[in-house]
């Protein structure tokens, strides 16, 4: 159950951050990080993103109701690297960058919270490979 209840959560927020990123790629740069994506090289990397976002989220969504698998592992490890990368990356950005918009660290709270669940789901549910 927690791996279901996971990916469901993958699954909408992911695919509400992508849709977001794909219709309004500034919006979302100015409330995450404070600024904006002044170049349309900025904007097609952020669209771009946007489409990877909504393509993990229909994964986890046609994911939530399949039985433990090496496949499953494998997307909530793919799950956890991007958490984690995420929330790197978002780290830097408002410690080392300075960046800071309204939803930064909402975020990255975000972010740990879903690596720590994706950690706990893989653990909870070790799945044979043999």
């Amino acid at each position: 159950m927690p791996m279901k209840s996971l990916l469901i959560v993958a699954a909408a927020a992911e695919t509400a951050i992508g849709l977001a990123l794909l219709g309004l790629p500034s919006v979302v740069a100015s409330l995450l990080l404070g600024g904006s994506l002044d170049t349309p090289a900025a904007l097609v990397v952020a669209r771009v993103t946007g489409a990877a976002l909504i393509s993990l989220g229909v994964a986890c969504w046609l994911a939530r109701n399949d039985q433990p698998s090496r496949a499953a592992a494998g997307l909530i490890a793919a799950l956890l690297l991007y958490n984690a990368a995420a929330l790197a990356v978002l780290v830097h950005a408002g410690l080392g960058l300075g960046l800071s918009g309204i939803g930064l660290w909402p975020a990255v709270l975000l972010h740990a919270a879903l690596a720590i669940w994706c950690v706990a789901c893989i653990r909870l549910k070790p799945v044979s490979v043999a």
